[in-house]
């Protein structure tokens, strides 16, 4: 009898480097996909994923809405124990903060930040009991260095940072490991119209990095060989911070 594989809810994962994630998890565990309203690339990644074999749940909602958070998860973990949370849903509303306003101030820190407190305080209890799993944020480099016109989103990503550390701290005695990544260039729709000519200067291994590369470090992270890594943050980002 095969063995039943393992629950990762990953967030933000119909797109870009959250399908990435899933796609490389999907061999090794049963994929919670969640998503907002892009139906049809969800449904794509599910394709792709169960075309290999894979198992993938889809679940739209959204991660920045207390209530939905609520309806979408609670009734799954009746029956289901979830050993893996991968936070990667995220937007940007860039401009100056002397333009900014509060709802964009507002919009970005509830997507990254309050949506990581809202399905940890979800899944802490699911995890706690089972004396196991796993949490990976995906944070960005803009969280640790800070980005000029992304007052917001550079805030939110190093509040990820901030909560992920002290999660650790929380966590580690009932074996459930918290880590945070932070991609920095990557190739995806959402750097499509950077100026490459003037960024690849800037990272010393000259180039973007892929989704699959920030996948494989998430993948990593919710293994066995990882099971005395907690607290860290770990970039991805060819050297451009370090």
């Amino acid at each position: 009898m095969q063995e039943k594989k393992k629950i990762v809810l990953v967030t933000g994962a119909s797109r870009g480097i959250g399908a990435a994630i899933a796609g490389r998890l999907a061999p090794h565990y049963d994929i919670w996909l969640n998503y907002r309203s892009d139906h049809d690339s969800a449904k794509a990644v599910q394709a792709e994923i169960e075309s290999r074999g894979g198992c993938c749940r889809l679940l739209p909602f959204d991660v920045s809405d207390e209530e939905e958070v609520k309806a979408a998860l609670e009734p799954l973990l009746d029956d289901n124990k979830v050993w893996g949370l991968v936070h990667n849903a995220g937007i940007t509303r860039d401009t100056l903060v002397a333009t900014m306003t509060r709802e964009q101030w507002d919009n970005v820190l509830d997507v990254h930040l309050t949506a990581y407190f809202l399905l940890t305080r979800v899944l802490a209890r699911n995890m706690l009991f089972a004396r196991a799993g796993r949490i990976v944020a995906i944070s960005s480099v803009s969280g640790e260095t800070g980005q000029a016109g992304q007052v917001n989103y550079s805030a939110a990503k190093a509040g990820l940072i901030g909560a992920s550390k002290a999660l650790a701290r929380e966590m580690a005695r009932r074996n459930v490991l918290v880590n945070v990544v932070t991609p920095g260039l990557i190739d995806t729709e959402m750097t499509d119209a950077l100026p490459k000519d003037k960024l690849l200067p800037t990272i010393p291994l000259g180039r973007f990095g892929s989704s699959a590369e920030v996948a494989g470090v998430v993948n990593f992270l919710l293994g066995e060989e990882a099971g005395y890594i907690t607290g860290q943050v770990i970039g991805v980002n060819g050297g451009l911070y370090m």
